[in-house]
């Protein structure tokens, strides 16, 4: 590191990789520890909060006793250097991440944005089990609690999808798990319990779904917790879900089909994503549906797994499986097909029935999909290529019903002439159609709006 580099690290101040500190204290080594228990990090010994250099000892002396009393503490071994800048020196302490957990006095710590702290149990939990899955912890967990009826379910579903041979069908329980890998030296694993056990909560409280029917933010109609195996969450959601959404039908010949509000395949597609790919380890929390008249959100605790984009799964990709026991399970019954395929088919669904495309987002310490069953919602809409007029036009129109060039031109404050190049756009973009054909009895409505078949049924 130069001159320049390290003005440079002094005018950026204090980050989640660097520390600045200007004398030695107990403090420092509780910053190596947090810095090897996540990424690695810098500590600038001999620099105050502000970024302003007060130099520090650098002998050699000094310097081998700092090493000594690093490992003796910490058992970690870092990078010493020194800098000579404004006639000061200052230390630089480079730490790398480590394989293992690193404790200084019995404790555990962790980074937070530039702030040290101690790590709380859910946290450190997930730092002794770093580089194993979550379904794979095995734990004190009683083989007579396991729900037959719903393996002996998942059995006869593995066989038919031929992912299991006839043989299974006589297999125990224990011996399924076994096959499973469900059991680890004789232990049934998390993923065993979440998956065949008669109570899982039991052990796993906040593992459930919590699904909601919402008119706003504010004002809830229903709310429903699903708790249970991930079998029986996951019927259970569904099942909730087409209660809480509604059916149209449609007669094609002599046959009755069913259109829902969302299609169905996408909505058991999320659900099935949020049950297996959700962060299992962050137990505080639960995986949350709302469902509202114009849009269902599906929030799962967790972000994205490491090596994955929201971009990237709009497209075919490469499967990042946070809980591979779990998902290879629901694969075996034949709920799953490929792994990384499942959000490139719920978009091809959504399209097919007319709706837009889900929205994927990290936010909120998790990932989201949203789902809009108005094509006219305005991210879409700006998709179409609509300006600012055009798309208060539409809203306008979804609200009372139709407008005419005049309502429009002072909805939007504009000419005539810009109002009627406006809707003439929109009618050839297949969003509106003009009843009428000149003067004053001339209005637009939605494309599709008039005679619309079926019957409605639901909420």
């Amino acid at each position: 590191m130069n001159k320049k580099e390290l003005e440079a690290i002094l005018a950026g101040g204090e980050t989640e990789v660097i520390e600045f500190k200007e004398n030695l204290n107990e403090s420092f080594y509780k910053n190596i520890a947090a810095f090897a228990n996540a990424e690695g990090g810098f500590i600038l010994l001999g620099i105050d909060k502000n970024g302003q250099i007060k130099g520090m000892d650098s002998s050699s002396r000094f310097l081998e006793d700092l090493t000594n009393r690093i490992v003796n503490k910490l058992s970690v071994y870092p990078d010493i250097e020194t800098y000579d800048t404004k006639g000061k020196r200052v230390i630089m302490v480079k730490v790398s991440r480590s394989s293992y957990p690193v404790s200084y006095e019995g404790r555990y710590y962790e980074r937070v944005g530039n702030t040290t702290r101690e790590m709380m149990p859910d946290k450190l939990q997930i730092l002794f089990s770093r580089g194993k899955p979550w379904d794979s912890l095995s734990g004190e967990f009683s083989l007579k609690e396991i729900d037959v009826q719903t393996v002996q379910s998942f059995v006869n579903l593995a066989v038919e999808t031929n992912r299991l041979s006839d043989a299974s069908l006589n297999e125990s329980p224990e011996m399924l798990l076994e096959k499973l890998d469900l059991l680890s030296e004789g232990k049934p694993t998390n993923g065993a319990v979440l998956l065949f056990w008669k109570n899982p909560q039991k052990y796993f409280i906040n593992l459930c779904v919590r699904i909601g029917r919402f008119k706003t933010e504010t004002t809830i109609i229903d709310d429903k917790w699903l708790k249970g195996n991930l079998f029986q969450q996951f019927e259970e959601t569904i099942a909730t879900l087409k209660q809480l959404i509604s059916v149209r039908y449609e007669i094609k010949g002599i046959q009755r089909e069913d259109i829902w509000d969302y299609p169905i395949p996408v909505l058991r597609e999320a659900v099935l994503n949020a049950l297996i790919h959700r962060d299992y380890f962050n137990v505080a929390n639960f995986i949350l549906i709302k469902v509202y008249d114009d849009r269902i959100w599906v929030s799962n605790p967790g972000g994205l797994p490491e090596g994955i984009t929201v971009d990237e799964l709009k497209r075919p990709h490469k499967s990042y499986v946070r809980n591979p026991l779990i998902a290879k399970v629901f694969y075996l019954a034949g709920y799953i097909e490929h792994y990384g395929s499942g959000t490139v088919r719920m978009m091809e669904w959504m399209r097919e029935a007319g709706l837009p495309e889900p929205d994927f987002k990290e936010e909120m310490g998790g990932f989201s999909v949203y789902f809009h069953k108005d094509i006219y919602t305005e991210p879409s809409l700006i998709k179409m290529g609509l300006n600012k007029r055009q798309i208060r036009a539409v809203t306008y129109v979804k609200d009372k019903g139709k407008i005419s060039n005049k309502e429009y031109q002072e909805l939007v404050n504009t000419t005539k002439k810009t109002a009627s190049r406006d809707m003439t756009d929109l009618v050839e973009k297949e969003i509106l159609e003009q009843i009428g054909t000149t003067g004053k009895g001339t209005y637009y409505i939605l494309r599709g709006q008039r005679g619309h078949k079926g019957d409605i049924k639901g909420t």
